[in-house]
């Protein structure tokens, strides 16, 4: 049975692209995306994954005025509507309470640009820099209520060279980003 993917977003959308793609293109990926999600109406992935024939949707955090909980009440009304089987975060950049993530439990993975468990959260690249770490990467992992801190699914690695700044780190990283998330979301409707 195919799939039913729902893509969240906050900004540009690059990995939501590289995710339709691979659903949209590789016969042996038993996936369809159904949804893309963006928090902002200015968020640059919206008219992208418009252009690639995907549902959008907006369900704008601000008005909300930091209440998560009636935010994500509204999210997850509108993402029921579409009946995803799994939710990708990319680049979703607004922390999800325990009682949302419950609703997904087992469902809903998330890419996350270090090598996890190391540098959770914000700022991960320059964190690597400044720790003098020789590789830094990206990880997939599936949402748990613990901010990064689900099972690692995949990983993918780069080198950190001396003159590399937290902008070319980033670069680098978004690179093996578009290779792993398709990657992993393929072996993960597989299973």
């Amino acid at each position: 049975m195919t799939k039913r993917v729902a893509i969240l977003i906050s900004g540009g959308g690059s990995n939501m692209v590289s995710l339709v793609k691979i659903m949209q293109q590789d016969a042996q990926c038993n996936a369809k995306p159904v949804l893309v999600l963006a928090n902002s109406d200015t968020a640059g992935g919206l008219a992208k994954a418009a252009d690639l024939g995907v549902d959008t949707q907006v369900v704008d955090h601000r008005p909300f005025k930091g209440d998560r909980v009636a935010f994500e009440a509204v999210l997850h009304d509108v993402i029921e509507k579409y009946s995803p089987d799994i939710i990708c975060l990319a680049g979703f950049m607004r922390v999800l309470t325990p009682s949302f993530i419950d609703k997904w439990t087992g469902k809903m993975l998330n890419i996350h640009p270090s090598l996890l468990p190391k540098y959770k959260g914000l700022h991960t690249h320059q964190r690597a820099i400044d720790a003098r770490d020789m590789v830094a990467g990206c990880s997939i992992h599936v949402v748990t209520s613990e901010l990064d801190g689900g099972p690692v699914l995949a990983q993918a690695k780069v080198a950190i060279t001396p003159d590399d700044t937290a902008d070319t780190l980033a670069a680098k990283v978004l690179v093996q980003e578009h290779k792993l998330y398709p990657a992993a979301l393929k072996e993960f409707v597989r299973v």
